[in-house]
């Protein structure tokens, strides 16, 4: 099967994240074990108690180096999708492209992957090969830090040093850094009542100075030079804020006030420093707080001899920074790794999401070459 085949097939898995992906896990492990992979999975259930399943395949030797391919099979939700004569999980070729949701991120590459690793003689590979899907990288990399903390495949890619590519679409660049993620909720709590009473609590009153708060911590991080990391555009954490009260009603005092803040930390700017201060501030004001996720950014030396190695494989002179995030920021004990796959980013998560054929084809291609280079 080509990488067109295997991301069509991929594609037509209704993967978002709050659904299971169970199916499609199913279904990469036994193509992974139909070329000869050992396979192990990870399975668990996410905070609302869906079922998640990772898959972490091995074929070669149980030797140092190798190359560990790191992928995940969900996907952002498709409400918006623009087409009407197909859906987002109906896979469609038209004019160059493969349309549907996931096609760019980061399904394709996983076919990329699959297409590449069945070109191998698995006899003569000197070096091992592994390949790992995880679930819910998009909502918090879930899977990744379940695969951290259960799985033996991965303590062995640790152990042995293999060469981590984690193969989100950067149009075959190769990325050598990108910003964390940390993810919380603040919750103001009040009563429901109808608003022309003197009954009840109106949450928001609550939430309101909380916000003015955060609006100066924000203002910080965005003008002050010590928070600052110019190797990234945007050079900030990007404090990103949301404010929802959840009522239907104007005539109802909202019973609750809920803020969402997302921190994108830089590597010398640590976002734990922002975390802290919010939190000081939500207890200060007597509201709730829950941490939804953490996760480190991604930073391996440009000038190391893997980022060298990787440059002369794809053909390119510099390599780059990105402003979002990857599995990598969990997989911090894999020493070396980039960021590097087909596909742009500018497609993915849009509501036309699709991937170039010719990325596909050259997808195949550099992975196919990259497991000669460190396998064969």
């Amino acid at each position: 099967m080509t990488a067109l085949d295997h991301a069509k097939k991929l594609v037509s898995f209704d993967t978002v994240s709050r659904l299971s992906n169970v199916e499609i896990s199913d279904h990469v492990d036994a193509v992974l074990r139909s070329l000869g992979f050992e396979t192990e999975r990870i399975d668990y259930e996410d905070r609302k108690g869906v079922p998640k399943s990772n898959v972490l395949g091995r074929i070669g030797p149980s030797v140092a180096d190798g190359l560990a391919y790191f992928g995940h099979t969900d996907v952002v939700p498709a409400d918006d999708w623009k087409f009407t004569g197909h859906g987002p999980f109906e896979p469609t070729v038209k004019d160059g492209r493969l349309y549907g949701r996931g096609s760019c991120d980061m399904k394709g590459s996983v076919a990329c992957m699959l297409a590449a690793v069945a070109t191998l003689d698995a006899s003569k590979l000197q070096r091992p090969v592994y390949v790992v899907c995880t679930a819910d990288e998009e909502v918090g990399y879930g899977g990744a830090l379940q695969v951290v903390e259960r799985s033996a495949t991965y303590g062995e890619i640790v152990e042995s040093r293999a060469h981590g590519i984690i193969g989100e679409p950067t149009l075959l660049e190769v990325v050598h850094a990108h910003k964390g993620g940390c993810g919380m909720v603040v919750t103001a709590h009040g009563e429901a009542a109808h608003s022309s009473t003197a009954h009840g609590r109106n949450a928001n009153l609550d939430m309101i100075p909380f916000l003015g708060d955060l609006k100066g911590l924000h203002d910080e991080a965005e003008s002050d030079p010590q928070w600052r990391n110019d190797d990234f555009d945007p050079p900030t954490v990007c404090m990103n804020i949301g404010v929802n009260d959840h009522t239907r009603a104007v005539n109802v005092k909202p019973p609750q006030s809920v803020c969402t803040i997302y921190l994108r930390p830089m590597p010398g700017v640590p976002g734990a420093v922002f975390r802290d201060r919010i939190l000081r501030l939500a207890e200060r004001h007597g509201l709730e707080t829950q941490m939804i996720f953490e996760a480190e950014p991604m930073w391996t030396p440009p000038d190391t001899e893997f980022v060298r190695t990787m440059l002369d494989l794809a053909g390119r002179e510099k390599s780059h920074t990105v402003g979002y995030g990857t599995d990598g920021g969990a997989f911090t004990a894999v020493e070396r790794k980039v960021v590097f796959g087909p596909g742009s980013i500018a497609q993915a998560h849009t509501h036309d999401e699709w991937i170039a054929l010719d990325q596909l084809e050259k997808g195949t291609a550099a992975f196919v070459q990259l497991i000669e280079h460190f396998c064969l």
